[in-house]
């Protein structure tokens, strides 16, 4: 990958979790597994007392990353003219569950006055 940037370790994953035989599609999934992580940070929240590195939550949101990054590439085409919005419940399922773990954390710095 010379002169190339360095992929997202994820990328391998995604590849695997789509089912497809080679690399050619790398780059593209490099590109939709860095926007699924920023829809997830967004959607989750800020950082707070080290949420993002509890091995619960990083797991949570390598799984959300990855279904949503799935998503972005099966779905990458528009076929028709009607609209047609797509529910990934994986990815709102998970983002449930960090929103209320981000929470917990919160209130443990609310309880230290931090």
């Amino acid at each position: 990958m010379s002169g190339e940037q360095k992929l997202d370790p994820l990328v391998p994953r995604v590849r695997e979790m789509l089912y497809l035989d080679d690399d050619s599609d790398d780059q593209l999934l490099d590109s939709y597994v860095k926007a699924a992580q920023a829809f997830v940070h967004n959607a989750v929240g800020d950082d707070v007392n080290g949420f993002y590195d509890d091995a619960t939550v990083s797991s949570l949101v390598e799984v959300a990353v990855m279904s949503l990054a799935g998503t972005y590439y099966q779905n990458r085409l528009a076929i028709s003219s009607a609209p047609n919005h797509d529910v990934d419940l994986t990815v709102n399922s998970i983002i449930g569950q960090l929103r209320g773990l981000r929470d917990s954390f919160a209130e443990k710095e609310d309880k230290n006055g931090v």
